[in-house]
């Protein structure tokens, strides 16, 4: 009978407290439950607070979703600079376009260099940059997914989560996607204009030589490469011409060519040839009132040869190592001989040859008083003895010899300081003279 009326009695105080605690409400509905007679029927605290707390892998998740929160904001970042720095690229690709535009002469650039200038950073850096950053993101998801399968606590986590987390890193996947996209096409057409400006700037560079190499080769007037002469105007230390071969080791030469000159006293250089360490190797020169000397390795011989009278004269002159030994011809006479010049003494080679100068150091200092002053025209030279008779021939213009050492042709001759070159028919204008 006492076992009967505790489980009665417990029900009748629980009904009791619930029908207290609810008097004030109204509209409120009451349910009776059963109770064991050995539960504790207190206010269950502990557990609601147990409830209640965070487990130590939500606190995990919820610090990862806050660093991949902050990775999405760097991120974004980074394609803003990567936008400001594609805006860079255009605008020195059209600074570069403008230019070349705007040039009113071009010059030709050596193919292989770089014309565009100091370029920001290559878009495809940035678009490798974003890829790596893409891939170490996917490394995160799967080590957080294998955290999801592998969870310490035995229990799962909320699925609620789990998709929050799934759809967060798949946003970012596909943001980083579609802007890897973007890059590689502006990438790629950043590179097709800028490959296209550059073929466009070298055809049009090669298109102006060409033009320029048929305009110097229709303007030029001389009908063969020998047919022309320098002209020396004045008495200055700065007008010259220098022929651009040098000379070999020689035992023996001849030189020939023509001459005009009305200058007095003298006529000065018609030409000089020094090396390092003697200026005067060989020097033609008639200096004040002295006649015409020839100089070989600076030791002089006077020639017999009068030129001054402002005509075309043919004059050659031979030297010979053995016994020094030389010729003196003018108009495809000889003058003179003699010996005794420098003998046994070889030309030294690799010097420089001046036409209308006299060197007082190889290919420089020169000295107006003596300078050449008139017209020269076919200078050859040979490294041998001409016979007389060719060298008549040559004078009477029955026969043309170019030197076998230094031959007269126009793209041999270089003037200077206010020298020129013309146009020049030598027998053509001495028939005219007589």
């Amino acid at each position: 009978m006492l076992a009967l009326l505790v489980p009665l009695l417990l029900i009748h105080a629980s009904w009791s407290g619930k029908v207290a605690r609810a008097s004030g409400a109204k509209g409120s509905r009451f349910v009776c439950t059963p109770v064991p007679a050995d539960t504790d029927i207190s206010c269950p605290v502990e557990t609601a607070n147990r409830v209640q707390s965070t487990s130590p892998q939500e606190e995990e998740l919820r610090s990862t979703i806050i660093q991949l929160r902050e990775t999405i904001l760097q991120q974004k970042e980074t394609i803003v600079s990567q936008q400001g720095t594609i805006k860079e690229l255009n605008s020195k690709l059209a600074r570069c376009e403008a230019d070349a535009r705007s040039r009113g002469s071009a010059r030709r650039k050596e193919f292989g260099k770089n014309t565009m200038g100091d370029l920001p950073r290559d878009p495809a850096e940035t678009v490798e940059q974003l890829g790596k950053t893409m891939q170490s993101l996917k490394d995160r998801l799967e080590n957080l997914e294998q955290q999801l399968r592998t969870n310490t606590s035995g229990g799962p986590l909320p699925n609620d989560l789990k998709d929050l987390l799934r759809r967060r890193l798949g946003d970012l996947e596909s943001q980083l996607l579609t802007r890897v996209s973007e890059l590689e096409e502006e990438k790629s057409q950043l590179y097709n204009e800028t490959a296209a400006h550059r073929q466009r700037t070298e055809n049009t560079l090669n298109s102006l030589l060409e033009r320029i190499t048929e305009l110097e080769k229709s303007n030029s007037a001389f009908k063969s490469p020998e047919e022309f002469k320098v002209s020396l105007p004045l008495r200055t230390n700065y007008l010259y011409g220098r022929i651009k071969k040098s000379l070999p080791e020689m035992y023996a030469f001849t030189v020939c060519m023509w001459l005009k000159s009305s200058a007095s006293p003298g006529i000065g250089t018609p030409f000089s040839y020094g090396v390092p360490g003697q200026a005067n190797e060989i020097v033609l020169i008639e200096w004040g009132n002295n006649p015409i000397e020839l100089l070989v390795n600076d030791k002089v011989a006077q020639l017999p040869l009068a030129v001054s009278d402002g005509r075309w004269h043919h004059i050659c002159i031979t030297w010979t190592t053995r016994d020094g030994f030389w010729e003196a011809y003018q108009d495809g006479e000889r003058l003179g001989t003699g010996e005794n010049l420098a003998p046994w003494h070889p030309i030294k080679p690799g010097g420089v040859i001046i036409l209308g100068q006299e060197q007082d150091i190889v290919g420089g200092r020169f000295d107006a008083t003596q300078a050449f002053v008139g017209e020269l025209s076919h200078f050859n030279m040979w490294d041998r003895v001409l016979r007389p008779i060719d060298i008549s021939a040559m004078a009477n213009c029955s026969a043309y010899m170019p030197g076998n050492v230094v031959p007269w042709v126009d793209a041999n001759v270089e003037v200077f300081g206010g020298a020129t070159k013309a146009a020049l028919e030598i027998c053509e204008d001495r028939l005219f003279e007589s």
